[in-house]
């Protein structure tokens, strides 16, 4: 055997073995969190993607990981790297890698070890560290709060489980987790980032992940005179993951956005909307209630790209209605359209409602064959789609067309003497489909 061999063999990098656990799975303990004076008076959080090591602004925060796991998997590989920057703040939660309810039982252990490990490994090096606690369904209670002591303090986070945006609540699956683990830890307190359940017991120490990310807040995250480039757009939905189901909770319409609800009707209805252009969208109810098809009767500011009118089909995902963001041939409709009735017409957004609140809501607009209509600078642009392919153009004015393949790659189309990413969400959007 090398050297090189031996040193990999034995190293901690590979064994994992330095904080050995109780149990059969020897899950690493995290130290129980000794409390100061004004930890949690008034407490905000901030995410592990905005941290950084000039920041000035944000060290009274704790840090919180609960994002996308792709964006912190870096601690669990390289764990020194971020040893000096999270010592900064005032605490740290254990990185909450998903517990999702579809997980393979195997990864769901795997994530367990891999968040207590992280814990003890940071509160060795003397950072103070507050286990954040995940788990599955009922069979995953005999090791997903191992690990912690009896009495800690801990971090809990109701945002997958809560009814927001299109996404029906998860609660039931929230509330029999969150009642085992008072009942096997009996926690001191418990941080709760996003509102909690009223059925909640226990010392609750609130926190409201819309203040720890509002707006006025945006220019303290800038490193000198430039915001810092690894790091998104400050976007509060990135904290949708981690828990719950996979596929996220049913869909159902935004109460804050009413042209949700021409997704939905009685089996054979046609609801009516109108865009900003004064055109008439009309989308059909299916035998199951949602919407199959809708026929626009419009060219989206392209007649080059769109007949007018055309259909598009409607695909049912679990996160909700798609369009098929090809053209459909209106023939294939026709018959079906006869025997239909017309139902009252649905009120449109207005542009506050369909504002982009962040790139990611975009993305997601424009994966989903939304078409949108917006206003930059006194000029007016639309982004479609046109076999297959995503089109951005000013309104009016085909010749000026451009082709791209991805979301991503539209957000670098010119909007004047600005890239669509640096104001998508500022931009007026007088209609989007979707």
């Amino acid at each position: 055997m090398t050297e090189e061999n031996y040193n990999y063999r034995t190293s901690q990098a590979l064994l994992r073995n330095q904080f050995p656990g109780n149990g059969k799975l020897k899950i690493p303990i995290i130290p129980m969190f000794q409390e100061k004076p004004g930890d949690f008076d008034d407490l905000l959080l901030i995410g592990f993607d905005k941290t950084h090591l000039e920041d000035q602004n944000h060290l009274d925060r704790m840090v919180h990981f609960f994002l996308y796991d792709y964006r912190f998997e870096r601690v669990w590989k390289h764990p020194d790297n971020d040893v000096e920057k999270l010592s900064r703040y005032r605490a740290v939660l254990s990185p909450d890698f998903s517990m999702y309810l579809e997980m393979a039982p195997v990864m769901q252990i795997y994530n367990v070890f891999r968040n207590r490990w992280c814990g003890a490994y940071w509160a060795s090096k003397g950072i103070r560290v507050i286990p954040a606690v995940n788990w599955g369904d009922e069979s995953t209670f005999d090791f997903c709060f191992e690990g912690i002591e009896k009495g800690s303090v801990v971090a809990v986070s109701t945002y997958m489980a809560t009814e927001h945006d299109n996404c029906c609540d998860q609660k039931e699956w929230f509330i029999a987790g969150y009642d085992e683990m008072l009942r096997r830890i009996e926690p001191e307190k418990i941080i709760c980032y996003n509102t909690p359940f009223p059925e909640m017991q226990g010392n609750i120490i609130y926190v409201d992940y819309e203040r720890s990310f509002r707006g006025e807040d945006l220019d303290a995250f800038k490193i000198g005179s430039t915001s810092s480039g690894d790091r998104d757009t400050i976007e509060p939905y990135l904290i949708g993951k981690g828990g719950g189901s996979a596929y996220g909770a049913d869909w159902k319409p935004n109460p804050k956005k009413p042209n949700d609800w021409k997704f939905l009707g009685n089996p054979g209805d046609i609801n009516q909307t109108y865009n900003k252009h004064g055109e008439l969208y009309e989308t059909h109810i299916g035998p199951d209630g949602k919407a199959d098809y809708e026929i626009h009767h419009s060219d989206h500011g392209n007649p080059g790209e769109h007949v007018n009118p055309h259909a598009h089909e409607i695909i049912w995902t679990p996160t909700g209605p798609s369009f098929n963001p090809m053209d459909m041939p209106l023939k294939r409709f026709i018959q079906r359209k006869e025997i239909v009735s017309m139902t009252p017409l649905i009120p449109a957004n207005t542009p506050e409602q369909n504002q982009f609140v962040s790139i990611s809501d975009f993305k997601w607009c424009v994966d989903k064959g939304g078409e949108i209509d917006f206003i930059w600078d006194g000029k007016e642009y639309g982004i479609s789609h046109s076999r297959g392919r995503i089109i951005a153009y000013l309104w009016g004015q085909p010749d000026t067309t451009q082709y791209f393949a991805t979301a991503d790659d539209v957000l670098n189309y010119m909007v004047g003497s600005d890239r669509l990413r640096d104001v998508i969400t500022q931009v007026t959007v007088l209609d989007r489909t979707i």
